[in-house]
C-alpha cells in the first residue's frame, strides 16, 4: 500500500542536516552548494550533491543524482515511499523527476526565486492537472541553505571582479 511517510521535526532536521553537508561538499569541489537525500523506512538510503561542473552536465543537478541512486538501490524507478530532503527549491526539471519517480514527499530548504520549479515561479509538483502530486514542505533550515547560496556566489563575483581587473 502506497503511504506517505511521516517525520518528527527532528527527523527533518537531521535528514535536512545530512543534505546540508552534502551541499558543504559540493561548495568545496567547486559546484553550486546544493544538496539532497532520499530517505525511505526512516534510513537514508541516497545522498548526492550537485555535479555540473565536475561532470560538464546540466543535468547533473543532486535531486537527479540522489533520485537516480535512490532507483538503483532500490531496483525500482518507483520511489514510493520516500521523501526527497533537498537544500534549495528544485527546478523544473528536477520538479519533473520527483513526479517520474512518484516521490510522495518533499521537504526543501531556500527559496530559488529566479528558477524554481515547486513554489516561487511553478508549482509543478502540486499540479492537479498531473497523475502524481507530491506534499510539498518548506522552508526547512533554509537560512542556513541560502546563506551557503549567497556565500557561494559572492565568492564567484568576487573571483570575476579580480579577473576582470587583472585583464
Amino acid at each position: 500500500m502506497f503511504q506517505k511517510p511521516i517525520f518528527s521535526q527532528d527527523q527533518i532536521d537531521y535528514f535536512m542536516q545530512v543534505a546540508l553537508n552534502e551541499a558543504k561538499i559540493a561548495e568545496k569541489d567547486g559546484e553550486v552548494p546544493v544538496g539532497a537525500v532520499i530517505v525511505k523506512d526512516n534510513q537514508i538510503i541516497s545522498r548526492a550533491h550537485n555535479h555540473r561542473e565536475a561532470y560538464q552536465l546540466a543535468t547533473a543537478h543532486a535531486e537527479l543524482l540522489v533520485i537516480e541512486d535512490a532507483n538503483q538501490t532500490l531496483k525500482s524507478w518507483r520511489l514510493e515511499n520516500t521523501a526527497l530532503f533537498v537544500t534549495l527549491e528544485p527546478c523544473i526539471m528536477c520538479a519533473g523527476a520527483i513526479i517520474n519517480a512518484r516521490i510522495p514527499a518533499v521537504y526543501y530548504g531556500a527559496e530559488d526565486a529566479k528558477g524554481g520549479g515547486t513554489r516561487s515561479l511553478y508549482r509543478l509538483l502540486e499540479d492537479e492537472r498531473l497523475n502524481h502530486r507530491v506534499d510539498v514542505h518548506t522552508s526547512i533550515r533554509s537560512e542556513e541553505g541560502g546563506a551557503l547560496l549567497q556565500n557561494f556566489f559572492r565568492k564567484v563575483r568576487l573571483r570575476r571582479k579580480k579577473k576582470n581587473e587583472n585583464k
